[in-house]
């Protein structure tokens, strides 16, 4: 096959959005390499759907099969990946308009009016907008979301630093993806606490979207998500937490002094059928609940 017919063969697959997204999961994957099961978690999709696409993927030389034991894992052909650089560009590669950064800042401002200067504000949205496209794989709706983004830390700071009239008992849920078990916690406490607890999350190394299984999961005991990301880990979100829960990210998660800190072993649920994830599920119940039980809070 010539280089362009080569060439021209390979823009018709990264067309293909499924196959353009299974080559970005894998490449930003944290070892660089994916399982077919993971990535039909990931991206919603039947297993045997994905295998369809990864297949013609590996036949195109774009993809290399490892296999191990009973698995096999798929990663980039190296000698293609500055070609799918050049075809996928990560997240990082596309630049928001200063425009759009700019009325962000300004909504923030009035928001935070009395708290904190427009300077701080606009240097939160700046670099949570590049936290968001660096970290994470998240590529659509990155307006809203670096709103959200910066407004979550910003309430964190004003509450790190008691800049907020009536402080509110903070609990953060640390995990790998921000996808997957600390969403589960924090769905669930959410649900029994309400507004006697604020509840973040955050992820060491943030996946593009939580995990559709956790949705399903957290929707049969009657949990909602509502409009939950996964989110990379910031510093004024530890130092704003009263109580931190780590959950298989290591030591990832900043140690400061008067905070109480957790860390729960639990099974990372990616790629698990769906019985499986429901266990993980009660399991990390029991654990919220009795997290309930010791705080301090008033009641409803």
């Amino acid at each position: 096959m010539g280089m362009a017919t080569r060439s021209a063969h390979e823009l018709r697959l990264l067309a293909d959005p499924t196959r353009a997204r299974i080559m970005s999961l894998i490449r930003d994957s944290p070892q660089e390499r994916q399982l077919v099961g993971v990535l039909a978690v990931q991206l919603g999709l039947r297993q045997p759907t994905v295998s369809h696409h990864v297949k013609a993927l590996l036949n195109a030389g774009l993809l290399e099969r490892e296999p191990q034991g009973r698995t096999a894992w798929y990663s980039i052909a190296p000698d293609q990946a500055d070609r799918v650089a050049e075809l996928l560009p990560r997240p990082s590669e596309i630049s928001m308009p200063r425009a759009m950064l700019d009325r962000i800042s300004a909504d923030l401002t009035t928001r935070f009016s009395g708290i904190f200067a427009p300077e701080t504000v606009g240097r939160y949205v700046t670099e949570s907008y590049a936290l968001l496209a660096d970290q994470t794989r998240i590529t659509r709706r990155l307006p809203s979301l670096t709103a959200r983004f910066t407004a979550d830390r910003l309430a964190a700071l004003a509450a790190g630093q008691g800049l907020t009239p009536d402080h509110v008992l903070e609990v953060l849920f640390v995990c790998v993806q921000n996808a997957g078990r600390s969403q589960l916690a924090a769905g669930i406490l959410r649900q029994l606490a309400g507004e006697r607890v604020s509840v973040r999350t955050a992820g060491s190394a943030p996946a593009g979207a939580v995990q559709s299984i956790i949705i399903t999961a957290l929707d049969e005991i009657g949990v909602p998500i509502g409009g939950e990301y996964p989110k990379p880990l910031t510093d004024e979100v530890v130092r704003a937490a009263d109580v931190v829960v780590t959950m298989g990210c290591g030591d990832a998660c900043p140690i400061y002094p008067g905070r109480r800190y957790l860390d729960w072993e639990i099974e990372d649920p990616a790629g698990l059928p769906l019985a499986r994830v429901r266990d993980i599920r009660d399991d990390i119940e029991v654990r919220v609940r009795q997290l309930l039980s010791t705080l301090a809070i008033a009641s409803p």
